[in-house]
């Protein structure tokens, strides 16, 4: 595996590729990488000949009161499982190599939709960091696809608008959710959790799972009710919720009783940790 830190020798790099006539697959992360980070390298794999995976833990996209200095970093170990997983590149460059001109006057990507509400309304300004930062990966690396975890729902849908918007010459691959044995979605921010918190946060997934199968099963459509419902169960269980709705799965919108793909979504507070999921479901 090839590391950079710089664009321009990483440009370099991946240009003499292009010419071969070799297809890249980018995976953007900010690190500390787990088994779901990896299930989207096998993936890009799949999908080019060849892998470049970014680490940097983006400060645009974190709040004041958010979690950027403590946020892991293990790049020894991130390596060593690329290494295993044969990646191709790592990309893992210092804050100044990505905002040059410093974070104050950064030109900003911005979606005026979708970025404003779920966990846009809890973390303002968050999508702005994501789609400023992807934008520039994009262009340092000019993938030909990118790969995305579906976990991270909003900001996939997101990511797809702005390259829709921007008409950027890039496939964006979703990759289902990495699940441990009892349905956890895979995050990093898992470590954050405490030893007696850990036995219990699966409340959130098994909330979102009750939703569908309440619409699916038993053709509910208040989807209000369920919403306050299934809060009150993820508060029975110790935590906070943040927010649980019933959404069209391609425009975010509130569910209407006529949609028949729609996305569950749900986020929880725990003592260290704010865990985000979804499940989908089609009607008809």
């Amino acid at each position: 595996m090839a590391g950079y830190h710089r664009v321009e020798s990483l440009r370099r790099a991946l240009a003499e590729e292009r010419a071969q006539g070799r297809t890249l697959a980018l995976v953007p992360t900010m690190g500390n990488l787990h088994e779901g980070h990896l299930q989207l390298v096998r993936l890009a794999k799949q999908h080019c000949d060849l892998v470049v995976v970014s680490i940097f833990v983006n400060p645009l996209q974190f709040g004041l009161s958010e979690d950027w200095e403590q946020y892991p970093r293990t790049l020894e170990a991130d390596m060593a499982r690329l290494e295993a997983e044969s990646c191709d590149y790592l990309f893992h460059p210092e804050e100044k190599e990505i905002y040059p001109n410093g974070m104050a006057d950064q030109t900003r990507v911005v979606v005026p939709t979708m970025t404003d509400i779920l966990c846009g309304a809890s973390r303002p300004r968050h999508f702005e960091g994501v789609t400023t930062v992807v934008s520039k990966l994009f262009n340092i690396v000019q993938p030909d696809k990118a790969v995305f975890g579906i976990k991270d729902y909003q900001q996939l849908a997101v990511i797809r608008r702005m390259v829709e918007d921007l008409c950027l010459s890039v496939e964006i691959v979703a990759a289902p959710i990495a699940r441990d044995e009892d349905g956890l979605a895979l995050s990093s921010r898992n470590s954050y959790l405490t030893t007696g918190e850990r036995p219990r946060v699966t409340v959130l997934y098994r909330t979102l799972c009750w939703c569908r199968d309440q619409i699916t099963q038993l053709g509910r459509r208040d989807f209000s009710v369920l919403e306050e419902a299934a809060a009150e169960r993820i508060q029975e269980a110790g935590f906070r919720p943040d927010y649980v709705s019933i959404r069209n799965a391609r425009t975010l919108d509130p569910a209407a009783h006529d949609d028949e793909e729609m996305v569950v979504l749900g986020a929880m507070y725990t003592t260290g940790a704010r865990l985000i999921d979804n499940v989908t479901l089609t009607l008809g």
